[in-house]
């Protein structure tokens, strides 16, 4: 069986990250499913998702360590193509990649103690965000 549910996100943007996992064990919970994968997919391209351990420090480091790797501030091709400023978002969201596939079992995410699904918003506006959570299961 397939279900494909929705999950709306109103963002920061800047690099915002925001915990998910509590909305997606709830559409698993929803969808009656015991076992399968979940995948979540993020439309569009200045966004990403991915896990981590969600605790302000590591909140932090993450911001940090792509504001070295892809700055906002810098001068990018991207800019010069469609005269706006946004092109560090893409590049992150590049880097981070669009979806995660997160088997679950008994009901479960098979989640780590510490790990948890994250969605990045990198825009350099707020935003509303709509992803995609499909489970394939049975």
């Amino acid at each position: 069986m397939i279900k494909t549910s929705f999950l709306n996100i109103s963002s920061e943007g800047f690099t915002d990250i925001r915990d998910i996992t509590p909305d997606l064990s709830r559409i698993l919970n929803e969808s009656q499913m015991e076992n399968g994968t979940m995948t979540v997919f993020v439309p569009g391209s200045t966004g990403g998702v991915t896990t981590i351990e969600y605790e302000p420090g590591l909140v932090k480091d993450i911001r940090e360590v792509l504001e070295k790797i892809a700055p906002v501030k810098a001068d990018y091709h991207h800019h010069n193509t469609w005269h706006d400023d946004n092109g560090s978002a893409h590049v992150r969201a590049a880097l981070m990649g669009p979806s995660l596939t997160i088997p679950f079992v008994n009901k479960e995410l098979t989640l780590g103690t510490w790990q948890q699904v994250v969605f990045i918003d990198f825009d350099t506006r707020s935003r509303s965000r709509r992803l995609v959570v499909q489970i394939m299961g049975e």
